[in-house]
């Protein structure tokens, strides 16, 4: 049985794997219509945030469920931009971690080690007073980024980059990332990256989020364990795997054969396809765009090229059942073009997520309800113990 059904007269519960098709939880944070390619954030359509918004901005939205005033966006901005930095104890710990690491493992682990250099308070019946909120919300935005590039150099056996103050929030992280400022163009690409991957409703690092914080854990433990999610390959970790598989086939005359060869085997062709969309996902046709507009400065890519020809066969293909191109088919080739390690693109998902987590975790809160969900046992019965000496 793939249905959950709860009858009013039998109370029978039938198994949905992967809870597949069951609410979780009510949101007013974002909505997607999967059927239509259509995704909000607060009623926004994401499309128009792209378009007229910044990062900073679309965060606010995400937390407090309105557009900032003027007054409201500057000292949000100021907060953000004054607690980029992390201790060096922090720092220090990072050089520890093996230059094998994956980053986000590191990532996991040093914003889990936030939660001691930043104790929370715990308030009867999770209540939470809105600044202690708001506080946590600042230095999680703030602080990811630096952790980010802080690893990424840290890695090679470079010095972090001391974040700046002048910067955007997307100027910044590049300038960490690179050691360059970017230029404009490539800020307002990083910007409008980060937007679309903000917030995606209930997907599985945001259910996680809400699990864990529906113990009453503290914020750092509930976005480390979203950052463990999202580095699934099945979620956040697919981005690396399409641009890998775009390496493999090499050039476009290979595509055909590639495609054939893994429809013949019923084999996932990465980038393709999700649990929600039925149509091309919206965030991929705005990363897209992105890209195209980046080749206008800097030429095209031969990577790009095959991604298109595999879109185009899969139209054919896959399109009529609902097989089309998500967030991760064009991620990827926007980030490398931008000259981002391939092993950094889920983390960059996670340093812009990290805003949809927050209002996740700041509406959970107000529901206050502990995640214990029920099992469908399988298992023996009244089995009989035997002594070791008999068995």
């Amino acid at each position: 049985m793939t249905e959950n059904k709860i009858t009013a007269t039998s109370g029978i519960a039938c198994y949905s794997p992967g809870l597949a098709g069951i609410p979780a939880a009510e949101s007013s944070i974002s909505y997607v219509d999967g059927q239509h390619g259509h995704l909000e954030y607060r009623g926004i359509d994401i499309e128009q945030l792209a378009e007229h918004s910044s990062f900073e901005e679309t965060a606010w939205l995400l937390l407090y469920g309105k557009l900032p005033t003027a007054d409201e966006l500057a000292s949000f901005d100021k907060e953000l931009r004054h607690h980029r930095r992390v201790k060096f104890r922090i720092r220090d710990m990072m050089k520890c971690f093996p230059e094998s690491a994956h980053p986000m493992d590191s990532l996991q682990a040093t914003v889990a080690a936030l939660g001691m250099y930043y104790p929370f308070p715990k308030s009867e019946k999770g209540r939470l007073d809105p600044k202690t909120a708001h506080q946590v919300c600042v230095n999680l935005i703030a602080k990811m980024p630096t952790l980010v590039a802080a690893h990424a150099r840290m890695r090679h056996g470079d010095d972090p980059i001391a974040p700046r103050d002048d910067l955007s929030h997307a100027a910044n992280f590049f300038y960490m990332l690179t050691g360059e400022e970017p230029y404009p163009l490539t800020e307002r690409i990083m910007d409008v990256a980060l937007i679309v991957h903000a917030e995606h409703t209930m997907n599985a690092s945001t259910f996680s989020t809400l699990v864990v914080a529906s113990t009453h854990a503290d914020p750092y433990s509930s976005i480390s364990a979203a950052i463990g999610a999202l580095a699934g390959p099945l979620h956040g970790g697919a981005n690396e795997d399409v641009l890998h598989m775009l390496d493999e086939i090499g050039s476009v005359e290979a595509a055909d054969a590639y495609l054939n060869n893994k429809l013949s085997k019923k084999e996932k062709i990465s980038g393709l396809g999700h649990r929600v969309y039925k149509t091309k996902d919206p965030r991929a046709t705005l990363l897209q765009k992105l890209y195209v507009e980046l080749t206008e400065k800097m030429g095209s890519d031969p990577t790009y090229e095959i991604a298109r020809h595999i879109e185009e066969l899969s139209k054919s293909t896959l399109g009529s059942k609902g097989v089309c191109p998500n967030v991760d088919f064009y991620s990827g080739i926007v980030y490398r073009k931008l000259g981002i390690a391939t092993d950094l693109f889920t983390p960059i998902f996670a340093v812009s997520r990290v805003a949809g987590w927050l209002a996740h975790w700041k509406e959970q809160l107000g529901d206050g309800r502990l995640y214990r969900p029920n099992q469908i046992y399988r298992g023996l019965r009244d089995q009989t113990y035997v002594p070791i000496e008999k068995r």
